[in-house]
């Protein structure tokens, strides 16, 4: 096969990554937006090198005319979650979606590998259209934490630097760190409640700052410079006192100001 086909072959899955993690991220934007706790964290997606391809159909001693159905993980979407927790709901989420077909599920945080290995994996099929028509593509989607995204990609790279022969001393660290990434996670779980809700509280106040600034720069076009200045000024003060109830006070007397200069401004255009 030589390189023209290779980029003909994988060209959808580029495709098939782009566009999940284009929706798994305004999934994210549209939780924020309304002001609610969103499972996702972050999100990013890939796909395999012909090398690594090409390393893994041997080590199965997969045949190349059987690669897209064997080789489940050409294309791969990496979802990451703040919380344990948050796995099940982002993994009911990508379910409940009419857009992705889900095959099967490989649970590795309720059933760790021997290597210490811990994250939920979910075999989709996933349909992109091309100029060649509609093509249905499997691909892998992986939910894990923080925590154990950070401990995956440390073994991985000495996967890579030992050529998947680590050594004992080396495994046994790592074996160490998992479970030191366990009672890290289980930690992190006992204070959620409270993580979210200060979290919440820093996007709450995040946009009513932006709402403030917005209506403040409008105001200069209806209004005189002079009465913007006092009104910054004020906010200014109030941001400093670090008080939110403060803040959305003048947040809802801004608004009523705006409103009213706004239905002056289209009084006065009529």
């Amino acid at each position: 096969m030589d390189i023209l086909l290779w980029h003909k072959l994988l060209g959808p899955y580029e495709l098939a990554v782009q566009e999940l993690v284009l929706k798994f991220r305004h999934m994210k934007k549209e939780y924020q937006d309304r002001g609610m706790y969103c499972p996702i964290e972050s999100v990013e997606g890939r796909v395999k090198t012909v090398s690594s391809i090409l390393d893994k159909m041997k080590r199965k001693n997969i045949p190349m005319d059987q690669l897209e159905e064997l080789v489940e993980d050409i294309a791969g979407v990496r979802i990451i979650c703040q919380f344990v927790e948050d796995i099940e709901k982002v993994s009911r989420m990508i379910e409940e979606r009419s857009d992705i077909e889900v095959q099967y599920e490989k649970d590795y945080v309720k059933n760790m590998k021997e290597s210490g290995y811990r994250s939920y994996h979910l075999i989709i099929f996933y349909t992109v259209h091309t100029l060649e028509g509609p093509k249905k593509l499997q691909m892998e989607i992986q939910i894990r934490t923080m925590a154990m995204d950070f401990w995956a990609t440390v073994e991985h790279s000495l996967q890579y630097k030992y050529k998947e022969r680590i050594p004992e001393h080396i495994k046994r660290r790592l074996s160490n760190a998992a479970n030191a990434i366990i009672a890290l996670d289980n930690e992190m779980s006992s204070v959620r409640s409270e993580i979210m809700d200060a979290q919440l509280s820093s996007q709450l106040q995040h946009r009513m700052v932006a709402d403030i600034l917005n209506n403040i720069e409008n105001m200069y076009r209806v209004t005189s410079q002079r009465e913007v200045e006092k009104i910054q000024e004020e906010f200014y003060r109030i941001y400093a006192l670090n008080d939110m109830a403060e803040l959305k006070r003048f947040h809802t007397q801004l608004d009523m100001i705006a409103e009213g200069y706004r239905a002056q401004s289209v009084t006065e255009d009529l």
